[in-house]
């Protein structure tokens, strides 16, 4: 049986490889303005609470998500590891014990 797992690296690349050649030609202006179509989608979904539509939403979103970093050249694992690999951004602790409800 075929590992089913997704990486981001996996989740990248299977993604450069269904629609590189589109993502590069609409460009990062393009592709941004997918991507917020997504979330909008994302949005409608969370207010009606279809759990059928926000699995496929939130797929959708993290599918243009990776999109967006293949065509800004973005590395998503490396940029994770770098922001979120140690400790909370904002307060350096793991877990993060941030007094403001964002880091």
């Amino acid at each position: 049986m075929a590992d089913t797992a997704w990486t981001l690296p996996k989740l990248q690349q299977h993604i450069q490889d269904l629609y590189g050649a589109k993502d590069q030609a609409r460009g990062l202006e393009g592709t941004f303005m997918w991507f917020m179509e997504e979330i909008g989608e994302l949005s409608a979904a969370l207010r009606i609470r279809d759990a059928q539509a926000l699995t496929l939403e939130f797929a959708d979103v993290l599918a243009w998500l990776a999109t967006l970093a293949n065509v800004a050249g973005v590395d998503l694992n490396s940029a994770m590891q770098l922001k979120y690999g140690l400790h909370c951004p904002g307060c350096l602790h793991h877990p993060c014990r941030c007094e403001a409800e964002k880091p």
